[in-house]
């Protein structure tokens, strides 16, 4: 009898687990953690034959500093659409020489039935505001899969600006084809974003399942509006083509 109990107690659970596992989302809220190695930018450093103030900066920096900065979002999507927030945060827009890679300045609004994008941009106390198409990414889906935040998440590989690298791994248990900053083009959430030669990824770490009111999926209103071509010509003005130290290395754009 007791074998009996255990036997069925275990079938229930199972039935609960799976039911949950396999329940598809339309709506709800994701919470992202972004994490870049710092130290790694002594690389990029060496490539550009660095001044010998530039390596004792770096060596300070690295003296006192933790090697991988952390930084949070939230993406709250619903209705086939996306709203991307980074959380307000001191450290925000600091970084090591410049590294755009390190800082988190973007929200991100996208609409997944017409494919359009606004996206509010903030560099050097100036808000740009993109309104464009949602970015263009070509994938290829992969075998490979991954646990992340609960969910079985199959890995695709891109490729973005010509040659930036990306590795995404996205669940069809969320039925909107979105996911951190402006990566979006797959066939459900992307809840884990790597870009290995930035040495920085996006990964979910909880997934709230819940009703969305409209009036949250707002696009952001701050600064004069443009297409993506028409901010980087924004920006070369702005900066006169040099911009923080290595802004245009670190590939702004790719964000």
């Amino acid at each position: 009898m007791k074998r009996i109990i255990i036997l069925i107690i275990s079938l229930i659970t199972g039935n609960i687990v799976f039911a949950q596992h396999a329940r598809i989302v339309t709506s709800g809220s994701i919470e992202f953690e972004k994490t870049i190695n710092m130290f790694a930018v002594k690389k990029q450093i060496m490539d550009a034959k660095p001044d010998p103030l530039d390596l004792q900066f770096y060596d300070a920096y690295k003296s006192r500093m933790p090697q991988f900065k952390k930084m949070q979002s939230t993406l709250v999507f619903g209705d086939n659409k996306s709203l991307f927030t980074p959380a307000l945060s001191a450290d925000n827009n600091l970084s090591l020489y410049g590294d755009a890679m390190a800082m988190q300045f973007n929200t991100v609004y996208n609409d997944y039935t017409t494919n359009t994008t606004v996206l509010q941009k903030e560099l050097a106390g100036t808000f740009f505001l993109v309104k464009d198409t949602t970015r263009k990414i070509k994938w290829k889906i992969t075998d490979e899969t991954r646990d992340i935040a609960g969910y079985t998440c199959r890995r695709a590989n891109g490729v973005i600006l010509d040659s930036v690298y990306i590795v995404a791994f996205y669940t069809d248990k969320i039925w909107v084809s979105g996911g951190p900053e402006s990566f979006n083009g797959l066939p459900g959430m992307i809840l884990g974003v790597a870009l290995p030669h930035e040495n920085v990824t996006w990964y979910a770490t909880k997934v709230n399942d819940m009703t969305v009111p409209p009036n949250t999926l707002i696009p952001p209103k701050k600064g004069k509006a443009m297409t993506w071509a028409e901010l980087k010509e924004n920006l070369h003005k702005t900066f006169n083509g040099t911009g923080p130290p290595g802004f245009y290395r670190r590939k702004v754009f790719a964000l």
